[in-house]
């Protein structure tokens, strides 16, 4: 039995890229809950909210400077460049394990519903290792992207991965999760789908989705498929196994076309045969297309994972701290 929690240090971790518009609103909301949070006695003095900047391009770092500058409650954690969303979100929890009992990831935009941060401590006060966010509905997003998470989802538990349905990058991990993620070394991220494997004891929390309060979206269209074809990569060989099961199935026709051939050609039957071997010669040619394009992506998933690069390079810091604790 694990013995009773003690009120943990919290750490909201916050990914940002080019959020001038909404960055200052999200710190006075985020910093609001903490505060209430510390004097309701649900997390411990030290708790802080750590904003990531993922190589913004506008003035996101400078405002993220001056308000840490301000108050010791933010910190931040500027990254040499772009790295992308899930590795900002990695270097985050990474720097954050070290100083806290549990961290939650949110998103910076404020679409994530923050007062459920309650429903996450008293999961972690409960023994989860890991709660996960999960969005009620998908009332907020347009008839196409609702339409493709519904396809992609379906497509992922198809092929095998323990990815949570509507569940994006809101979620809560203890320092016993954070430590063992420490230790998975892959260059391809697709936390959605690796977290859950761990096996930790979790939960679910479900919230609302608001609409963001200021700018728009920095996840575009190619982002989105990028992060899909990781996830599917990443977490499934599935697809190598289809391609296999098809190339059978595909063998198997052409020797029923073989046979069909040599039984008209035996009775004597006149086929001129264009149309058939035009519709053969296509069907091959997009099979073939088709199982190169698949294998070429892992393919290209093992060559960069040989390559051992960093998944990301930390340039600066802005910590303020008891002269004990914290970076320097």
């Amino acid at each position: 039995m694990e013995k009773e929690r003690n009120i943990p240090v919290l750490y909201l971790v916050v990914p940002c890229y080019n959020e001038e518009e909404v960055i200052e609103r999200s710190a006075d909301v985020l910093g609001g809950k903490m505060r209430r949070l510390m004097e309701e006695g649900k997390i411990a003095p030290g708790s802080k909210v750590m904003f990531v900047n993922d190589g913004s391009k506008d003035n996101t770092l400078y405002l993220l400077h001056r308000i840490a500058e301000q108050d010791r409650l933010y910190s931040v954690v500027s990254l040499a460049g772009n790295y992308g969303h899930q590795s900002a979100i990695l270097a985050g929890m990474m720097t954050a394990r070290n100083y806290a009992d549990a961290v939650v990831t949110v998103d910076a935009d404020l679409q994530q519903d923050i007062e459920a941060l309650d429903k996450f401590l008293a999961c972690y006060m409960a023994g989860s290792e890991v709660v996960y966010g999960v969005r009620n509905d998908r009332h907020t997003d347009g008839f196409f992207k609702k339409s493709t998470a519904t396809l992609y989802y379906g497509l992922m538990h198809l092929l095998g991965s323990r990815v949570i349905t509507n569940h994006a990058d809101y979620r809560l991990m203890s320092k016993k999760a954070l430590d063992a993620l420490s230790e998975y070394e892959e260059t391809n991220l697709f936390l959605r789908g690796l977290i859950p494997t761990m096996g930790f004891a979790s939960d679910v929390v479900y919230f609302d989705v608001k609409e963001r309060e200021a700018g728009h979206s920095k996840y575009t269209f190619s982002k989105m498929m990028t992060l899909a074809l990781d996830g599917i990569t990443s977490m499934s060989v599935r697809p190598l196994r289809m391609i296999s099961a098809l190339g059978f199935i595909v063998f198997l026709f052409s020797i029923g076309m073989g046979i069909y051939c040599l039984a008209d050609w035996a009775s004597g039957s006149t086929v001129p045969g264009y149309t058939t071997t035009l519709i053969v010669s296509l069907l091959l040619g997009g099979v073939t297309l088709l199982a190169l394009g698949i294998m070429g992506e892992y393919i290209g998933k093992i060559y960069m994972e040989t390559k051992h690069r960093p998944r990301y390079i930390i340039d600066t810091v802005v910590w303020k701290e008891d002269q004990e604790s914290g970076p320097h």
